[in-house]
């Protein structure tokens, strides 16, 4: 699974068997694991909560969502790049 970047304790990463899905990322505390929040990422470069498995306090699950969204491109340029899909499938 590509690890994307890290936010203090967070990891934001991809599972690597989910290019099924549209595009979105997961978020654990210290490493992946299958309890994860998971975001999924919009075409006009917002993200919405799918759920928040990984019980992420709502003050960092915001501040975590702003920089998700900051950093929209690289994430859809990764996933593309992991993936190897030449366009991607939003949820919204």
């Amino acid at each position: 699974m590509p690890k994307l970047f890290r936010v203090g304790q967070y990891i934001v990463f991809f599972w690597s068997n989910e290019n099924d899905e549209p595009i979105h990322i997961h978020i654990a505390v210290g490493n992946p694991t299958p309890n994860s929040t998971k975001i999924w990422i919009t075409r006009n470069g917002g993200c919405i909560i799918a759920n928040n498995a990984s019980r992420i306090s709502q003050k960092d699950l915001t501040h975590l969502l702003k920089i998700i969204q900051t950093e929209h491109s690289t994430i859809c340029n990764k996933w593309k790049t992991f993936f190897e899909v030449d366009e991607i499938r939003y949820y919204c």
